[in-house]
């Protein structure tokens, strides 16, 4: 029964929800904005429900012998349904922000153009054969719509410690990205989609992913003078976690490591920061 719980937080997108949540959060206290920050948390919750579920009702499992792409298999109707209750959210929420309608369509063009490659039309297939597109989608709208996009709407001038924030985000999420290509190798490999793992040799992947860290490290560091040391170290905490799990996560197609530890490590830091203040 547990699992089974834990299986539908986990595969129906919720769990990624709150990590999204939970980054946004810790953007607004190191950022300290001030915005309609409860209306703007079920946006994106919502958003997130909808685009993830789509995200994985478009995605075939015929091929596959992942649980969280058979579970999908399993209980498609559930994701259509929740796919409708997030649209439905995320478009009344998206009416209480509307003052803010152009920064936050850049955020829903962005999302689309991740699962776009998926939809089974002639007119959005070409976006398959982007090299690195999927990569690249998905770290700009993770990094967008937790680190710049609170920002906008707060109407926050870019600052240095937003720059470094984004930089430190976009460097660990696009690290987390590419172990996630060699997880979707076979996937996307049967889907036509292209990635980094197919466009480079492993020798290059690996030199673009631990540099990916090192920037995010850098950039964590130079938040120093922006706020405490406790707060530096918990941005500092998932790079060298991902660092460290790298190995593992090349040998290991587990669902529960990929989508629970890994998509973890992208709010980390902010249930780390939520213990210090």
């Amino acid at each position: 029964m547990l699992r089974s719980l834990f299986n539908l937080i986990l595969f129906t997108s919720v769990y990624i929800s709150g990590c999204a949540i939970g980054m946004i959060w810790q953007t607004n206290q190191l950022l300290a904005l001030d915005y309609p920050h409860n209306t703007f948390y079920l946006f994106v919750f919502f958003s997130t429900i909808c685009s993830y579920n789509f995200h994985w009702y478009l995605t075939p499992g015929s091929y596959s012998a992942s649980e969280r792409i058979l579970w999908g298999n399993r209980h498609r109707a559930l994701m259509l349904i929740l796919c409708g209750i997030g649209l439905a959210g995320s478009l009344w929420f998206f009416w209480q922000l509307r003052e803010h309608w152009l920064v936050l369509s850049g955020s829903a063009v962005l999302t689309f153009l991740y699962s776009a490659p998926k939809v089974p039309h002639k007119a959005f297939r070409w976006l398959s054969k982007i090299a690195i597109g999927k990569t690249l989608f998905l770290t700009f709208v993770w990094t967008y719509v937790t680190t710049v996009l609170p920002a906008l709407i707060a109407n926050n001038v870019v600052t240095q410690p937003l720059v470094y924030l984004t930089i430190h985000r976009f460097g660990l999420i696009y690290a987390i990205c590419i172990l996630f290509d060699y997880r979707d190798l076979e996937s996307d490999k049967k889907e036509g989609i292209r990635s980094l793992i197919t466009a480079l040799d492993e020798k290059n992947l690996m030199r673009l992913y631990y540099s990916s860290l090192v920037i995010a490290a850098i950039s964590a560091g130079l938040m120093w003078s922006y706020t405490t040391l406790p707060a530096v170290v918990t941005l500092m905490i998932p790079v060298i976690a991902t660092a460290l799990i790298t190995r593992k996560a090349q040998r290991t197609d587990s669902d529960y490591l990929f989508y629970f530890v890994l998509d973890g490590f992208m709010a980390l830091s902010a249930v780390l920061y939520l213990m210090i203040v």
